[in-house]
């Protein structure tokens, strides 16, 4: 499996992509944060990203490093597991893995603040 974010790992996100799950996979923290008050720019940014996803996948490869953390297992935990803190035990994040744990992702602004920088801690590990 390919340790840098992917085409089709992109799309599975598109599917929840009125709250910008794709783009933030895809590094692009502010229109992410976009979508997710405007529910994917009221449906139509949505659409439209249906075919900019291969473009957003194209430059996300080149942009961060492949190495020994996945970015793909990552943020499958994060969008599904982050509130439980299971994306920081993966990182080797132990200490803010039980904090999350026990104060559902430190209160759910752990877990924004991850949606905003999971890519760059990733990166960070790999290097």
């Amino acid at each position: 499996m390919e340790s840098k974010p992917v085409w089709w790992i992109g799309y599975l996100y598109w599917i929840f992509g009125f709250t910008g799950a794709h783009r933030f996979y895809y590094g692009r923290q502010l229109t992410g944060t976009l979508y997710f008050c405007t529910l994917g720019l009221l449906g139509i940014g949505w659409l439209i990203d249906l075919f900019l996803i291969p473009g957003m996948a194209e430059k996300a490869q080149l942009k961060f490093r492949s190495g020994p953390y996945n970015y793909n297992i990552a943020w499958g935990l994060l969008t599904f597991l982050g509130m439980f803190g299971i994306h920081r035990f993966y990182m080797g994040k132990w200490i803010t893995g039980v904090i999350y744990l026990c104060t559902g992702g430190f209160f759910l602004l752990g877990w924004l603040y991850d949606l905003w920088t999971l890519n760059s801690q990733i990166d960070a590990l790999n290097s």
